[in-house]
């Protein structure tokens, strides 16, 4: 073969080795953008975290001061109460030396003698000061308590503390018992853990074992609407319904039965409107209600639990920004100032601040225009000040509050009913879409519009998808319960590689709106349309 026959094989040779050098130094420049974007995202994540530090180190600080400030009042105080004390004394044996030497032969005065005999039983009265014994014994009972959660607190109140109003009606033991319990769940969920790599990991399931539960009436006369467990005191819950009232439940035998302890009339004053739906205040002390901004009708009431008087007990907020339709969704912030955020049919998300005490409370429009539909859903997220809205248009929106613009943006292909954060994973959160078999999607925050995993169930009615129906984390942040338009409580599993509920469990005669974990009993609460609650111990 010639020479010139070679030539443009080593030509072609040239070439190729001159594309793969672009596509290499093309695929290095993509890795070295990710690489770049990937530090920045950390770098920021590094940032909040060392500022949420420098915040808890002032707040450790400030809280070290007022207990030793406490500490040495009590010290000042005991100090006090053990020189009177001891003065008192020193004065009766003088008194009764004196007396001693009165009741003589020689010097007899007998005038003197009777006033002093009726002088002599007023040295036992001083003792230590009971103000401190309430205290004292409480702290005993909150060691015991500490030392097992399960146990009953059994030391007594002194007689003092019979004028203080007790909320809720329950006794002060258990009211121990619930704010220890409650105050130490909320710091284990603030505590982030990593989930996500969990998610789709295992072939099968960890199963449940559910009893049968136990159904007690609701008490309700329409159709139950809402159900929420009480964030610090997790022995008492709420049912709302469309007749208006919401219900105050105690927990009784370990979750065998629950009795009702109060019913409030929450009916809004103009429309006479249920609440759409409700939340706790973070200190469980008060219930905020969502209404409906139609006939300029109240849109926010506050019940006041620790208030005995029932007309005293709701209070409606003067404020209405939202603009018509009904208030779909209220959720308090998981983040150290205490505020709320509401979502509407009027496309609006809204921000409620706390001013001057939990009676005043300040609106602020977040959004109106990024949502071309109702807002079904909100909520905010752990690690940062985002606030997560969903809506009937299809669109997941992440609002920055700090830069006062949206975060992200994501559009599925279905309406979305619903949102829900992970309470482990702080990156986590899920989102309720009305397409069969998908009906929840879990999503990463830091992937913005990648959907990480989709499940749900097929649904045996023929009534569609409902915005009613709702789910709820188990605490632990592995499992998500549903209700259904069917009598049964799905229960998935994240870690199960499928797209089908793990297990189901027939609860109700009719179709269950939600269920909800009990976070210190091994417990699942129900409400469902046949006006019953029901009660599912886990084995």
């Amino acid at each position: 073969m010639s020479p010139t026959s070679k030539k443009p094989k080593v030509e072609l040779d040239s070439l190729e080795k001159v594309t793969l050098e672009e596509n290499g130094e093309d695929r290095c420049r993509d890795e070295e953008e990710a690489l770049v974007a990937l530090i920045e995202h950390r770098t920021k994540e590094v940032e909040h975290l060392r500022q949420r530090i420098t915040y808890y180190r002032s707040q450790l600080t400030e809280a070290e001061r007022r207990l030793h400030d406490s500490q040495s009042k009590l010290s000042r105080l005991r100090s006090v109460d053990n020189s009177v004390s001891k003065n008192l004394l020193d004065n009766g044996d003088k008194k009764a030396k004196q007396e001693q030497r009165s009741a003589s032969p020689i010097h007899i005065d007998k005038g003197h003698s009777r006033t002093k005999a009726q002088s002599r039983p007023q040295l036992v009265i001083p003792a230590v000061n009971p103000k401190i014994v309430p205290p004292l014994r409480l702290a005993e009972s909150n060691m015991k308590a500490s030392v097992s959660l399960e146990s009953q607190v059994t030391s007594s109140f002194p007689s003092q503390s019979n004028s203080v109003e007790k909320p809720f009606g329950v006794s002060s033991e258990c009211e121990a018992v619930g704010m220890l319990e409650g105050t130490k769940r909320k710091l284990e969920q603030k505590q982030h853990k990593e989930l996500i790599p969990l998610i789709c990991s295992r072939s099968s399931p960890c199963i449940i074992r559910c009893h049968p539960g136990s159904h007690i009436c609701s008490q309700h006369k329409r159709k139950l609407r809402s159900l929420a467990l009480n964030p610090i005191n997790d022995q008492v819950f709420v049912t709302s319904a469309l007749d208006g009232v919401v219900n105050l439940w105690q927990i009784q035998a370990r979750g065998s039965s629950a009795s009702l302890l109060s019913s409030t009339d929450c009916v809004s004053p103009k429309q006479r409107r249920w609440p759409e739906d409700i939340a706790w205040h973070p200190l469980g002390n008060s219930l905020f209600s969502a209404y409906s901004a139609d006939g300029g009708d109240s849109q926010i009431s506050v019940l006041n639990l620790n208030t005995s008087q029932e007309r005293k007990r709701v209070k409606f907020l003067e404020e209405k920004p939202h603009l018509k339709g009904i208030i779909n969704s209220i959720v308090f912030m998981p983040w150290v100032d205490v505020c709320f955020t509401t979502g509407g049919s009027d496309h609006a998300v809204i921000l409620w601040s706390e001013k001057d005490g939990e009676q005043l409370w300040k609106p602020k429009v977040l959004h109106r225009s990024l949502h071309s539909s109702a807002v079904m859903g909100v909520a905010g997220m752990q690690q940062k000040q985002i606030v997560l809205s969903i809506g009937a248009d299809k669109r997941i929106i992440g609002y920055d509050l700090l830069s006062g613009r949206a975060d992200f943006k994501h559009q599925i292909e279905s309406k979305c009913m619903g949102v829900l954060p992970n309470p482990t994973d702080f990156n986590l959160y899920m989102v309720q879409t009305g397409a069969p078999e998908k009906q929840l999607r879990l999503f990463d925050i830091r992937l913005r519009q990648t959907e990480i995993h989709a499940f749900g169930w097929k649904q045996e009615s023929s009534e569609s998808q409902s915005a009613l129906i709702n789910q709820a984390w188990s605490p632990d942040g592995l499992y998500i319960t549903s209700g259904s338009a069917d009598p049964m409580i799905h229960v998935f599993d994240i870690r199960y590689n499928s797209h089908r509920p793990s297990q189901s469990v027939k609860a109700h005669q009719k179709r269950v709106f939600k269920a909800v974990w009990h976070h210190s009993l091994p417990l699942l609460i129900s409400i469902s349309s046949d006006l019953h609650i029901g009660l599912h111990k886990i084995v």
